[in-house]
């Protein structure tokens, strides 16, 4: 019912000397959504947890989770599940919280056991917390929209923000998701770094034979993976990370790091991307 596979910290001099294969077996994350698992991916970036659970006729609980130490997961942590799948139900700490498609739960520090059930896709996302605070529903009209981009740069987006200190409180999780508009290709253009957060991307709503081209990398030393609907990325905090797809898509972006401040961001200028 869990796995849970541990990803090591990659300095950029070693990313240079990557192959393909190499890059994605790092920085690619895959096959986290199967029916009746959860799927978690432990990274060593800022102790970022990513996965997916699929409860599809029966119900899954994550509690324990070896690779924390800790009685339950969230002992020491707080948690981000997005659906996107049909209407499903999450319950936790005695509370029950029905998520239709694109909607967004926060829980947090010292829930407990959290179990899923029903159509739901869930999109776990975890980061260590300091204090315990109030987990809570946030639907997509309850979310901060922030329009960017346009039709002639083919990067006209909006960008949802869900975890995040316009709409609520967290202890360093900040969680969005971003949809292009028809007719634009591009996302997060011009690239930025954040040196003081890493970064996960979960790219979805995705024909099967669409694809996206991920950028990432040092901006003077750009490297790129080719991924697929309900796959995504791990951002070092030295990396770019920027993409364009073959066709309409949204993409999940979760942070943490040493602060929540969502505009705390380098931008790269294209000329000094190579």
């Amino acid at each position: 019912m869990l796995t849970v596979e541990t990803r090591h910290a990659v300095h950029q001099d070693h990313a240079k000397s990557m192959d393909t294969d190499t890059l994605r077996r790092h920085f690619r994350v895959a096959d986290i959504f199967a029916d009746g698992e959860i799927r978690l991916v432990y990274t060593h970036y800022d102790r970022m947890v990513v996965g997916g659970a699929v409860p599809g006729t029966g119900t899954l609980t994550l509690d324990k989770v070896d690779e924390t130490r800790t009685t339950t997961f969230l002992e020491r942590r707080e948690m981000a599940v997005v659906n996107i799948g049909d209407t499903g139900t999450v319950e936790a700490n005695d509370t029950s919280y029905e998520l239709g498609r694109g909607d967004v739960l926060y829980l947090g520090m010292g829930t407990g056991a959290v179990t899923f059930s029903g159509g739901g896709r869930f999109y776990i996302t975890s980061a260590p917390a300091h204090r315990a605070l109030p987990s809570r529903r946030i639907t997509l009209a309850e979310s901060n929209a922030v329009k960017l981009g346009a039709v002639e740069t083919s990067n006209k987006r909006t960008i949802n923000q869900f975890v995040h200190p316009l709409v609520m409180e967290s202890c360093q999780l900040v969680l969005g998701y971003t949809t292009l508009e028809d007719g634009s290709v591009w996302n997060t253009m011009p690239a930025h770094v954040h040196d003081r957060r890493m970064e996960a991307y979960l790219y979805f709503n995705m024909d099967a034979d669409q694809r996206i081209l991920h950028v990432m990398g040092e901006p003077d030393e750009t490297r790129h993976m080719v991924l697929a609907n309900e796959e995504g990325a791990l951002s070092p905090p030295w990396s770019v990370h920027c993409g364009a797809g073959t066709g309409g898509y949204t993409f999940i972006w979760a942070m943490a790091g040493d602060n929540v401040d969502y505009t705390d961001m380098d931008f790269v200028s294209m000329g000094d991307m190579k």
